[in-house]
Order: structure tokens, then sequence, then C-alpha cells
């Protein structure tokens, strides 16, 4: 699965525009206690996308990778693997996170500097 991952300066305002504009449907929205969003689903037909407030820290992220608005979201079955493979051809990766919502994942930047980021955690019911 792919899901791509988008980051907005202003998240909760880009999700109702999605909602409105091109018919994406709310699957889930987090918010943080200051009101802006940890992480978003939203659904487009069998697909849908990933949204976060720019303004966060990605986790397994560097200082450099946080200007990325956009990012590509691959799920693996096996991230540790993955991630040796990776560093392996020579990617820029990042070191391996465990993440409080169950996810093991981890950075990458591709050839061209484009940013990747993989891991285990799957959106359900997609």
């Amino acid at each position: 699965m792919i899901f791509p991952a988008l980051r907005y300066r202003d998240a909760v305002k880009a999700i109702d525009w999605l909602v409105e504009a091109f018919g994406f449907e709310k699957h889930a929205v987090y918010l943080t206690d200051e009101g802006t969003v940890a992480h978003a689903e939203l659904r487009f037909g069998r697909g849908g996308v990933m949204i976060n407030s720019a303004d966060r820290p990605l986790p397994a992220v560097p200082d450099d990778f946080k200007g990325a608005f956009c990012t590509l979201y691959l799920v693996v079955s096996d991230v540790d693997a993955h991630h040796a493979r990776a560093q392996a051809a020579g990617a820029e990766v990042t070191p391996l996170v465990d993440q409080d919502y169950g996810s093991r994942e981890y950075s990458a930047r591709d050839l061209e500097g484009n940013h990747w980021h993989f891991g285990t955690y799957a959106p359900e019911n997609w």
C-alpha cells in the first residue's frame, strides 16, 4: 500500500477544503491539544491521503526533511529488512523508530532528494 502524506500550514482548513472541493471523506482526524492536526486520513474511493500540520515535528525525520510539504508513506511488512536494503543501496536513511501508536518506521531520501517514509502502520479498513 502507498499513501501520499501532505503537510499544510493550516491543516484543519485544508481538510475541510479537500472534502468540499474534491470530495474526500474524513476517515480519521486527530488534533493536538493546540488544535493542530497530529494525523488525519481522508478517503477518496479506494485510496486516500494522510495529512498533518506543517508546524508539527515529524517522527523519525531529521530537521532538513521538515521543509517537505509532501512525502510518500509506504506500508512494509518487514521494515527492518527494508531499512537494511535501502541503506545497503546507498539511500540516505534515518534510524528506525518505534512509535507510540505501534508503528516501526524510518525516513529516506531518494537520488533526487524526494522524501519517502516507510513503516508498519496501515490505516484500518482501506
